[in-house]
């Protein structure tokens, strides 16, 4: 053309952030450096990875060109789920999710930037496409559809703006062939009893605020299969690094090891909901059961043990009402309540001080809400708890005579809810009442036999009266239970002492490394066991580094505060731990 310009076929892809007013609204500083960010950090670089360019920008949405659509797809595929993981620890109000819309069309080159129709449906599609999703014009999807193995759901012909005629849609659904994290190339054997996972659900909302309650349904359901004896079920901190991607069944079995998985979605608006599930034999991919529930919000509760009863009987036909029965927990009263207490748990779960700071004031809320709400109770206390074993409490003892209210508040609301004793054990623990300890966390273990944090704190209180051997085999049920557990920093931590507390000062070593490498890692205490292991190595220099790691975690930490901190049962029994912190130089 004689202005410059040029016509050419070509892949566009449109994508933009959703709800991105809000997000501005609550935080435009931090919303605009997390996009700048990602960009830098995960856009571009996969532009690079697959042949792709910016074309054009404008706050929030930026266009893509492409050579080819299937580098369009693969690039958009592999852009969504490195969202989906960067996500993973962010609140729901806060995460920023793109929505993706491609197409193939003639466009008008005008330097760097393009238009025409082209550009057009693309950012049509990007308008009616769901939060983390894809959207494909049908020119798109037939230059696609046989060379990358997706589901792809027919989403029917749109009118579109500026368009004059339909555009056919077709939406990302399940994937075939997956765009799925790293395995560590490890599969698990299967447990000798029924195995299973169950992943998030998802949230087909279209409102990222209910990601909070599809969370809650999932956990929820954890929780009631956990306490059935003949199964084995693994924990909900390992099934969470599956949220947002598409992944395989098959994998999911291989990597931690279960014959079982169930998933699902949500489907919340107004005074009803939808939620579908299914249960799959994860080894052969073959699905053994299947069903959607229309339900009133009211029926939440009913909904959830009416869930957990089926796929129970699915699974193990012959177990009897009385075991489905003890498997349901007794529900809070109030929607409000439940999805504060989900709220407190995340922030909890994350183990920082801030976050833990956070959690507190909603696990309170949430049970003032619901008085009888045992669980909240129980596991406001294991914050109470938290702050004083990360050292986070200005007054530990404080903390912990609050932490003891709570839970036995919980224990009396509901002598069955295994939380209420992890925390009493926990507190028992901490305050040098080993007997009474060590019994609290078996009942919560008897409750709950699938608890991984349950056989986290009993290893602990083992350590602490000198069952050391034992502890380590109660830490190894724990990480088969979650093996994908963020907390894992900790037990890894738990690790280096007792190999220290054996004079095993090498794997000890490794074991605290191992601990520090671990991106949730928290507190003082990994820097500590480490320089504890380097100091009665020789490693002296290597040692106080280790320490100035701790101090700058704690600047107050002390040998007395470890003494104080880590009560055991023998006279002496932190003998190797503590003569090796000296060594390294920590004070008195």
């Amino acid at each position: 053309m004689a202005d410059g310009t040029q016509r050419r076929l070509t892949t566009i892809v449109a994508a933009d952030i959703a709800g991105f007013s809000r997000l501005v609204g609550n935080d435009e500083e931090g919303t605009l450096a997390a996009h700048r960010g990602h960009r830098a950090e995960l856009i571009e670089p996969l532009l690079a990875d697959h042949q792709g360019r910016i074309a054009n920008t404008a706050g929030d949405s930026f266009l893509l060109e492409f050579q080819s659509a299937v580098e369009a797809v693969r690039c958009s595929m592999a852009m969504q789920d490195g969202m989906a993981k960067r996500n993973r620890n962010i609140p729901a109000d806060r995460r920023i999710e793109y929505r993706i819309g491609i197409n193939v069309g003639d466009v008008v080159a005008d330097g760097n930037d393009l238009l025409g129709d082209g550009v057009n449906i693309a950012a049509r599609l990007e308008n009616i496409c769901e939060p983390g999703g894809i959207a494909l014009s049908d020119d798109a999807y037939r230059q696609v559809r046989d060379r990358i193995d997706l589901a792809w759901e027919d989403g029917g012909e749109h009118e579109v703006k500026n368009i004059a005629r339909p555009v056919r849609v077709w939406r990302l659904g399940k994937v075939s062939a997956v765009v799925s994290t790293p395995s560590n190339d490890v599969s698990l054997a299967l447990p000798d009893k029924p195995s299973i996972a169950v992943l998030p659900f998802d949230n087909m909302s279209g409102d990222p605020e209910q990601e909070f309650f599809a969370d809650g349904i999932t956990e929820d359901l954890i929780t009631a299969l956990s306490k059935i004896r003949w199964f084995f079920v693994i924990a909900r901190n390992s099934t969470f690094t599956y949220k947002g991607q598409a992944i395989e069944v098959r994998q999911v079995s291989r990597e931690l090891g279960v014959r079982y998985v169930v998933e699902g979605s949500i489907r919340k608006g107004s005074d009803r909901m939808r939620i579908s599930a299914q249960l799959i034999d994860a080894t052969t991919g073959r699905h053994v059961w299947a069903e959607h529930y229309d339900r009133e919000i009211e029926d939440i509760f009913a909904l959830q043990d009416e869930m957990t009863q089926t796929i129970v009987a699915a699974i193990e036909p012959e177990l009897g009402a009385f075991e489905r029965d003890r498997a349901l927990r007794k529900p809070p009263q109030s929607l409000d309540a439940w999805e504060t207490y989900q709220r407190g748990l995340w922030h909890m779960w994350s183990f920082t001080k801030n976050d833990n700071a956070d959690a507190l004031p909603l696990l309170q809320r949430a049970r003032k809400l619901d008085p009888n709400f045992a669980a909240a109770y129980a596991y406001e206390g294991y914050s109470h708890f938290l702050n004083a074993m990360l050292g986070y409490s200005e007054t530990p003892g404080e903390s912990l005579a609050a932490a003891l209210v709570a839970a036995k508040k919980a224990a009396t609301l509901d002598d069955k809810d295994p939380a209420a004793y992890l925390t009493l054990g926990r507190v028992h623990m901490m305050q040098g009442e080993h007997d009474t300890s060590i019994a609290e966390l078996e009942r919560c273990l008897s409750l709950n036999p699938n608890f991984a944090a349950g056989y986290f704190a009993f290893g602990f209180a083992l350590a602490l009266v000198g069952r050391l051997d034992e502890a380590l085999e109660t830490l190894d049920t724990a990480v088969r239970l979650n093996p994908r557990d963020p907390l894992i920093w900790a037990i890894k931590a738990l690790r280096s002492l007792i190999h220290c507390l054996l004079s095993q000062y090498e794997a000890a070593a490794e074991s605290a490394q191992q601990s520090i490498r671990e991106p949730r890692a928290a507190g003082y205490w990994p820097y500590a066991v480490l320089a504890a292991a380097l100091g009665n190595l020789g490693r002296i220099e290597e040692a106080r580094s280790a320490i100035a790691g701790a101090l700058e975690q704690k600047p107050d930490l002390s040998i007395s505060y470890l003494e104080m901190t880590l009560p055991t049962k023998q006279p002496g029994g932190l003998q190797q731990y503590l003569e090796g912190l000296r060594k390294a130089g920590l004070i008195e």
